[in-house]
């Protein structure tokens, strides 16, 4: 399995304050792969998906995105990836498949690759009938998954998730977890996730890494770090780890 993202001790230090928010972490993602960063508030997590993004620069080290440096070569990395973060919204006043049709023409080529794009992100989202109305009318769930439909529509190589189901009900959690397990499973879509519900990473994710203080602690498939820390669920593990850190960092 040919890795989609390499990160090469990647650090983050803001001019005015005296630590990093990430401090020299190293981890890859495999193609197909669905892979976690978790921690706690200020940690880290979102600091490295945005320079992984090309949101904001790194102050040392790199990362490689099919082989493209996020440092020498931004524009390249762009072309390969998809973000969504948290706090995404769509045009209210909009139909979903206008709202579809419009970010299709701003990605595709031509025409006809703007149509494949649409075709895709429809089939991905399942509204169905639902995407002739308004945006405004959709529940928090539909416009999620619009919203993911229309990330991936490309077909991007790595997909950067912040919080993919925050605020959403039991079901439609449930559906887009769905989603991104068959989008890596028969497209072969690598996705970059950050959570807070232990329980939904657990669910999805193929392997977890751990950051705290900006530096990423561990690394590991979910039933590899619950033996390596005596843990019955990945709660545990992280309650672990986060709690470990803290005592050597005041030691």
């Amino acid at each position: 399995m040919a890795n989609i993202l390499e990160v090469k001790e990647l650090s983050k230090k803001y001019p005015k304050k005296e630590v990093y928010a990430v401090d020299s972490i190293s981890f890859d993602i495999g193609e197909g792969e669905i892979f976690a960063l978790i921690g706690p508030n200020g940690a880290g997590k979102t600091t490295t998906i945005r320079m992984i993004s090309t949101l904001i620069k790194a102050s040392g080290g790199d990362a490689l995105v099919c082989g493209n440096s996020i440092v020498n070569d931004a524009d390249k990395v762009r072309k390969c990836i998809t973000y969504l973060p948290d706090e995404a919204g769509a045009y209210k006043t909009m139909s979903g498949i206008k709202y579809l049709e419009f970010m299709a023409g701003l990605f595709a080529k031509d025409y006809d690759e703007s149509q494949v794009f649409v075709e895709r992100a429809k089939s991905i989202c399942g509204l169905e009938e639902r995407l002739n109305e308004k945006i405004g009318s959709y529940s928090r769930g539909m416009i999620r998954k619009l919203l993911l439909a229309r990330a991936v529509m490309n077909a991007p190589k790595l997909a950067i998730m912040d919080e993919a189901t925050s605020g959403l009900d039991v079901i439609n959690a449930l559906e887009i977890r769905k989603m991104i397990k068959n989008l890596a499973k028969e497209q072969n879509m690598a996705f970059l996730l950050s959570s807070h519900n232990m329980l939904e990473i657990e669910y999805v994710s193929d392997r977890v890494g751990i950051i705290t203080s900006g530096k990423l602690i561990t690394v590991g498939r979910i039933d590899e770090l619950k033996e390596r820390y005596s843990a019955q669920n990945l709660e545990e593990v992280f309650e672990t780890v986060v709690r470990e850190n803290n005592i050597k960092s005041e030691e």
